[in-house]
């Protein structure tokens, strides 16, 4: 079970949930309307706050469907397990026409992994393993 807070905004919106039962992600609604113009960005609320386990971390994911049929693009936010303000989602409006969001709107969906916690630390002068691939990166596994 993950624990949400509902806020203020929140009122008459639906607990986060998922479509259906093999959904990996629970869907989050806009607490307000907002207007996003073409080509634009909207930062909107979504009227809950989150208490992710110690361990996990959220990760706020497009809805497939609204990035198809919108071209409305929810940007991957990471939701860390100490944060407990209101879950916000940045969103794009990739289309060529102004794009009304409303209150309740279905907009983006949170997803919760475990993640593994490490600390950095310098080394000189190389890594202690040599891989095939090396420094190759943008495409270079690709190429025969």
């Amino acid at each position: 079970m993950i624990k949400f807070q509902r806020l203020p905004s929140g009122s008459g919106l639906p607990l986060p949930s998922r479509a259906t039962l093999g959904s990996a992600g629970l869907d989050l609604r806009a607490s307000h309307a907002v207007f996003i113009p073409m080509r634009d960005r909207a930062l909107v609320g979504t009227g809950f706050s989150v208490e992710i386990p110690e361990g996990h971390v959220g990760h706020i994911r497009p809805r497939s469907g609204l990035a198809l049929k919108e071209g409305l693009v929810a940007f991957g936010g990471t939701i860390d397990s100490d944060y407990r303000g209101e879950l916000k989602v940045l969103l794009f409006n990739w289309s060529q026409n102004c794009l009304q969001i409303e209150h309740g709107d279905r907009i983006a969906q949170i997803v919760i992994a475990p993640v593994s916690m490490f600390d950095a630390i310098e080394i000189e002068p190389e890594f202690s393993t040599e891989t095939s691939r090396g420094n190759g990166g943008f495409g270079s596994t690709g190429t025969a």
